[in-house]
């Protein structure tokens, strides 16, 4: 049976499946066989981006499964190079996926050198209001550009999407996100397997005490902090193992433990923000 999935409550009263399940770097050719299998383990939440170029992957997994379109949570993103063409690029990201509408449409990154995130948020604004995704929402933003966008739109954000592990937890950003009634989501969740994350002490003893991988347990570790979280696989069991969460519990001092191994910027596995370009 498939593991019943918290949801998250978002600013505009739409809910989130707090666990999904992302397809960042699985090629386009793998895309429809990895996401068909996390379907099968009970996935509902899928997160993709027109950059990655496996939409199509995506949408003829969701076609084969039968799942009711009502019972799938679908999100997909804004390129950098599209900010002022946001219309054409959803309804090209809506055609590969082979759906009608999404349910969350982000703005990758901000980008503040080309100065467009505000033109962007605003044509976002305008598909949320033509009913092509009834949530919108923005990644890799810091909190200057939230405030931006809260100066200069009638709509906040329902969630930031950002690079968060316990080597990398910028709780400033988190923070400032929260206080406008943002929710986070985490991208790379275990580190990309980029650090040591998943070998530190602090992990793979709780990992041992609760009978689990330490997979598991940082993403335990994420869903008491009240995060979403994304991970992805392409393996059949640690897909599998990546949604079995809810049968444990960390502690006070566990969580504690794991949250002490933010690294600050040392930990960081992506691009800083203020650097990716156009």
């Amino acid at each position: 049976m498939a593991p019943q999935i918290p949801t998250i409550t978002l600013n505009d009263n739409t809910s989130i499946p707090q666990l999904g399940f992302g397809v960042f770097q699985i090629p386009p050719e793998d895309t429809e066989r990895v996401v068909s299998t996390a379907l099968e383990a009970g996935y509902r939440h899928f997160d993709t981006a027109a950059i990655y170029g496996n939409e199509e992957g995506v949408g003829k997994a969701l076609a084969a499964s039968g799942i009711p379109r009502d019972e799938l949570y679908i999100t997909t993103k804004l390129w950098n190079d599209r900010h002022g063409d946001a219309e054409t690029a959803c309804s090209e990201s809506l055609e590969r996926l082979g759906l009608d509408r999404l349910d969350l449409y982000l703005i990758h990154w901000p980008c503040p050198a080309q100065n467009r995130y505000v033109e962007a948020w605003q044509q976002l604004v305008e598909l949320r209001d033509k009913g092509l995704t009834p949530s919108i929402g923005v990644a890799n933003f810091l909190p200057e550009h939230i405030d931006r966008l809260e100066m200069t739109s009638r709509v906040t954000p329902v969630l930031n999407q950002i690079e968060l592990h316990p080597a990398f937890q910028p709780w400033k950003d988190i923070d400032a996100a929260r206080v406008h009634g943002i929710k986070v989501e985490a991208w790379a969740p275990l580190g990309q397997g980029r650090n040591d994350v998943l070998e530190q002490p602090e992990v793979v003893d709780t990992a041992e005490t609760h009978g689990v991988t330490p997979a598991q347990v940082v993403i335990r570790w994420h869903l008491q902090n009240g995060v979403i979280l994304i991970p992805r696989s392409s393996r059949r069991e640690r897909i599998r193992e990546n949604i079995d969460v809810f049968g444990f519990e960390l502690s006070e001092d566990e969580m504690s433990a794991i949250t002490a191994l933010d690294e600050g910027e040392a930990g960081r596995v992506g691009t800083h923000p203020l650097d990716m370009e156009p």
